[in-house]
């Protein structure tokens, strides 16, 4: 068989597996010394692998297509819950406010603490109101033997758009100024013009985290607004006290009826952080195993 019939052939064999494309790019190649080479082409080793740029690249936006689908889910179910709680009748929310915080104001594990976190309740925004908590501990010193001692109390200052969030030592209603919002929250200096102390320089723990959120289930899981500024917070205080060996914080949520969804209903990513427990207006509702080893 001579050269140009053999060529022919496998010119043949090559259009029949390449695309068009392909095909053209090697037969401008076809000379006598490049023929192994086509062949070579045609029928790669079974050690040859894709780049791993190109897994990283799919990894990544499948990733980033989860994300976008959890982000749309929380969406809509925060949408959702606004407008249940929306429709709630005044006169119920305000009994499960007074439920709520007497529930908490009897409850051992809040007694017992001396240093906490607690959000300042806006009524705009529907959240389960703490002004009764918050004066209870600012007004009632408790006593320990023959000392008459205050909880340490901080309560949340929001610093920026970027979930960065403080949480700032107050002694009175007082040191309280509202906010570009209208939210109220502490000045970051006290009446002396010191600085207020920030929970995250504090010498000593904090042992309780009162938290807000638009939904919550019976497995810890969480809805905020979508700021992020609590799961920053948690995560990085959580993460102090791992440093300095001090105990967890309990995390504990507030919660009318109509926040808690089923369970699993509520999509999560990997830095939502889950809580230890919720306090309804039915009740005390543990959900980790420290939360469930209180005494209540």
């Amino acid at each position: 068989m001579g050269w140009w019939s053999y060529k022919g052939r496998v010119k043949g064999l090559v259009a029949m597996i390449l695309s068009p494309h392909q095909h053209h790019q090697l037969c401008t190649l076809a000379t006598p010394f490049t023929r192994p080479l086509i062949l070579r082409r045609t029928q790669p080793s079974s050690s040859y692998t894709l780049p791993p740029r190109r897994f990283t690249t799919m990894t990544t936006t499948t990733q980033n297509q989860n994300l976008d689908d959890i982000f749309s889910q929380k969406k809509v179910l925060r949408t959702k819950v606004k407008k249940d709680l929306r429709s709630m009748d005044p006169a119920l929310r305000s009994q499960q406010d007074d439920a709520i915080q007497n529930l908490i104001l009897e409850a051992p594990w809040f007694k017992s603490c001396k240093g906490l976190c607690a959000y300042i309740s806006c009524s705009a925004l529907r959240e389960v109101d703490t002004s009764k908590v918050l004066r209870h501990i600012l007004n009632n010193p408790t006593k320990d033997g023959e000392t008459e001692t205050t909880k340490r109390l901080y309560v949340p200052r929001v610093e920026d758009k970027n979930s960065h969030m403080r949480m700032l030592n107050i002694s009175s209603m007082d040191d309280l100024i509202a906010n570009s919002m209208n939210i109220l929250e502490p000045a970051p200096v006290d009446a002396s013009g010191n600085d207020r102390e920030d929970v995250m320089m504090a010498n000593e723990p904090v042992e309780l985290l009162l938290l807000p959120g638009l939904a919550f289930d019976k497995t810890g899981r969480r809805l905020g607004r979508g700021g992020g500024y609590y799961d920053t917070f948690l995560s990085k205080y959580r993460e102090l006290a791992k440093l300095r060996n001090w105990k967890q914080p309990l995390l504990i949520a507030l919660s009318y009826s109509v926040q808690i969804l089923e369970d699993d209903v509520i999509p999560v990513t990997e830095s939502d952080v889950f809580i230890d427990a919720l306090v309804s207006p039915s009740g005390f509702i543990p959900i980790s195993s420290v939360a469930k080893g209180l005494d209540v």
